[in-house]
């Protein structure tokens, strides 16, 4: 692409529906881009239906994506199948890129399909490889705050439903913890702050964290 697209696309995560990535969408679009949420049925149709209403959305031109846990991973997977699509940078919230610990937890509850439906293959084996040339920035949470802690058990930071080591992966352009929960990622100033200046300049700001969420 010959400039960088101000379109931004955001893909909620598992459970949630368009709505909940309003206020990063007002975020964004007060930094000057031009934010689009896409929706897409979590449980019933999963990462497939996410990566069709992409498709679609790219029809119209390039684009950034940004998107919230099982959405960072359902980009990642989409860019992957389909390299041609016109995807500027991809910033993911609190994606498990090594596999969510906690979906693998859930799994061993009786009728636990019911919960994650089409996405849990991806929930549980994650996605660390993406094109070459993509440059994808990763920002994790480190508040412990989420029903995930009682049912993983994390060595180490995390943000109540994905450590942060979830969250690494060798083929991320870069990567940053911010003080925020897996839910809060949604409403932190920081969270955007960083999300800006990656799919401006393609790396974050590594600085302190001005506040918890």
């Amino acid at each position: 692409m010959s400039a960088a697209p101000t379109r931004v696309l955001l893909l909620h995560g598992i459970w949630m529906v368009g709505l909940t990535m309003r206020r990063f969408a007002r975020g964004l679009a007060e930094a000057g881009f031009e934010p689009e949420i896409i929706g897409y049925p979590s449980i019933a149709g999963g990462p497939d239906a996410a990566a069709e209403r992409l498709a679609d959305a790219f029809a119209q031109g390039p684009a950034h994506v940004v998107g919230h846990s099982l959405g960072g991973l359902s980009a990642l997977r989409a860019a992957g199948a389909a390299p041609d699509l016109p995807v500027g940078r991809i910033v993911c919230l609190g994606s498990p890129v090594c596999g969510s610990g906690a979906a693998h937890a859930l799994s061993r509850v009786p009728m636990s399909h019911l919960y994650f439906g089409r996405s849990a293959d991806l929930l549980h084996a994650g996605c660390i490889e993406w094109p070459a040339g993509l440059e994808v920035g990763m920002v994790a949470g480190c508040v412990p705050r989420g029903l995930g802690a009682l049912l993983a058990r994390f060595d180490g930071p995390h943000d109540g439903t994905v450590s942060v080591e979830e969250t690494r992966a060798p083929a991320l352009a870069d990567h940053i913890v911010v003080q925020a929960s897996h839910s809060g990622l949604l409403l932190s100033a920081d969270a955007v702050r960083q999300t800006v200046g990656f799919l401006r300049h393609g790396r974050f700001e590594h600085a302190r964290p001005r506040h918890a969420e």
